[in-house]
């Protein structure tokens, strides 16, 4: 697919930022090089820097956001701009501009969703030990919960259709948005494509605004909010399982006892085992509810989803849909 197919798509290059005065300007000029008919917006989440006016320097539309996380800037991105492609990047400088066509012309040729530019030699070397760790386990922890759509899902560099970005609900405010998105599209089988891309390192004088077990913790927890909402059966279950062992724990010494004299004489702790066995059959009985609920939740999402028209021009659209169709989309084309 030659190059100039862009310049009939409305692409939308977004970069989050905050405080990469060292990068940004460099990072926006090889987008603009990259892709020249791309409209670039920079949102600004709170830098104490000169953020914003190199970024506005070096000819991007910059927007700020108050609520600080990246997910509040993710949020108000798709929120905010409408496009037919939507190319998400960082402004560290990590993410090479010039593999942005190749992520686009993907989402093009495979009909997908989202592509995701997976980072080469991420769970071996992310910068920092403990972040390659983190990956590791992360993405293992993801792989068993929610499936094996994704390899790298704190990936950064992103390209979105419309329909995507349209229908992402973006509940998370920080670093987990990426974790977010990826279950978006798992749980709702969007058709997705992965694309190894190589992963630079920040330039001397910038700094990650990664912590490895402050936000290590807050994706753990996103982790499992997810299972919770997208997966209560296999949440609640694990849970009840929990429960019913420790009511057993405290049961088979008692009936032991019991069978062996015929006298109770731990009543309290017979007591309390009957409880948590109790509320281990509850606790299953809500996941068994929950889990329908949340089948219902999937099914609104999917037809919310299937109600925003994709752009023909993404390509989103196949071609056998109608002679009729196929015939306005040329004509657009053509009068483009």
């Amino acid at each position: 697919m030659s190059d100039g197919v862009f310049e009939d798509l409305d692409i939308a290059v977004v970069l989050p930022c905050y405080n990469e005065a060292e990068t940004i300007g460099a990072v926006v000029a090889g987008f603009r090089a990259a892709l020249p008919s791309a409209r670039i917006y920079v949102y600004d989440n709170n830098s104490k820097d000169q953020t914003a006016l190199r970024a506005a320097l070096a000819g991007a539309t910059v927007v700020r956001e108050t609520r600080q996380g990246k997910g509040h800037v993710v949020r108000r991105m798709f929120a905010d701009i409408d496009a037919d492609v939507f190319l998400m990047a960082d402004g560290d400088g990590t993410y090479a501009p010039d593999d942005g066509p190749e992520l686009i012309r993907t989402l093009l040729t495979e009909r997908s969703d989202m592509v995701v530019g997976t980072r080469r030699g991420v769970t071996d070397d992310a910068g920092r030990r403990g972040h390659a760790f983190g990956n590791s386990i992360f993405n293992t922890l993801y792989k068993t919960i929610f499936g094996n759509d994704f390899t790298d899902i704190f990936s950064g560099y992103r390209a979105f259709s419309r329909r995507f970005a349209k229908s992402f609900p973006a509940v998370s405010g920080g670093f987990e948005i990426e974790t977010e998105m990826s279950v978006h599209a798992s749980v709702l089988k969007l058709p997705v494509t992965e694309l190894m891309l190589d992963y630079g390192r920040r330039p001397e004088g910038s700094q990650s605004k990664l912590s490895t077990f402050k936000d290590g913790a807050k994706i753990l927890w996103m982790f499992a909010m997810l299972m919770k909402e997208t997966r209560p059966f296999t949440f609640f279950s694990y849970l009840s399982v929990m429960m019913l062992s420790l009511s057993m724990l405290f049961m088979v010494p008692v009936l032991n006892e019991y069978f062996l004299t015929g006298l109770v004489t731990r009543m309290p702790t017979w007591m309390l085992a009957v409880a948590m066995m109790m509320m281990s059959l509850i606790i299953f009985a809500g996941g068994v509810i929950l889990d329908s609920v949340a089948r219902g939740r999937a099914e609104q999402k999917r037809f919310h989803y299937m109600s925003i028209a994709p752009s023909p021009r993404t390509g989103s659209k196949p071609d056998v849909v109608s002679g009729k169709t196929v015939k306005a989309v040329a004509k657009r084309r053509s009068a483009a």
